[in-house]
């Protein structure tokens, strides 16, 4: 593969190195990112990625390419879009460990990029990124609708999945809000309740569902009064 070997690599006999020769230069965990939550366009990831430049992007999706991490929905035409392959798919926890990592820097030090963009299309991998499932108390399911990118998490049997798509008659509860509104509770810079009864964030459903998902995200302390459910008592509600 002569467009790897002529760029530059760490040459070094060691898996993280070897990684990081595939997938550390910059913009390409990002492009990665947006292609774990769905295939993309070209379009959508330029939009999705400001200041990457469309030559940069061309010149990091055909890496990738080659290296067998990303595949082109229609070879013949660059803007059908972009799908992850399966070895690029074994990247998300790797990703997800990355995003966990930091918004906890975000949280220790809250507004500290203040002009910093935001998109609503990567909420859906922060929320997992998010998501404990050692915080799980009842299988309940919540739906998430950040300016239009809609995504739900579903709790069963002390199991939280991230999924796209709406929840449907299965939503617990519905949250509605803006990009910058969700990355600034995710970031510490506002507080849920202030969020709320602002008007900032739109919830729909039973009152006692929304600490319990604040809860699951790390967003708010255990709810009062409630306590895990077992396999057996949550296929019996």
């Amino acid at each position: 593969m002569k467009e790897q070997r002529d760029r530059r690599t760490y040459g070094q006999q060691c898996g993280l190195a070897v990684s990081l020769d595939m997938v550390g230069e910059r913009w390409t965990l990002l492009i990665i990112r947006e292609l774990l939550v769905r295939p993309r366009r070209y379009r959508d990831l330029l939009d999705a990625l400001p200041g990457i430049g469309t030559n940069l992007l061309a010149d990091r999706l055909a890496f990738l390419t080659e290296a067998g991490i990303v595949q082109p929905l229609d070879a013949e035409r660059r803007t059908a879009g972009y799908a992850l392959t399966e070895l690029g798919k074994e990247l998300r926890e790797p990703v997800l460990a990355l995003a966990r990592f930091g918004l906890a820097l975000l949280a220790e030090q809250p507004g500290h990029l203040p002009t910093s963009v935001t998109r609503a299309s990567w909420a859906a991998l922060a929320i997992e990124s998010m998501v404990d499932s050692t915080r799980t108390l009842v299988d309940e399911v919540y739906e998430f609708d950040i300016e239009g990118e809609v995504f739900h998490v579903r709790i069963s049997n002390g199991e939280a999945r991230t999924a796209p798509g709406a929840a449907g008659a299965d939503a617990t509860l519905r949250v509605v809000t803006d990009a910058r509104t969700f990355f600034d509770l995710g970031g510490g810079v506002i507080e849920p309740v202030e969020a709320v009864v602002s008007g900032a964030v739109s919830v729909t459903g039973p009152p006692a569902a929304l600490p319990r998902c604040l809860f699951l995200l790390g967003l708010g302390g255990r709810p009062s009064g409630d306590r895990v459910l077992s396999a057996a008592e949550s296929a019996g509600r």
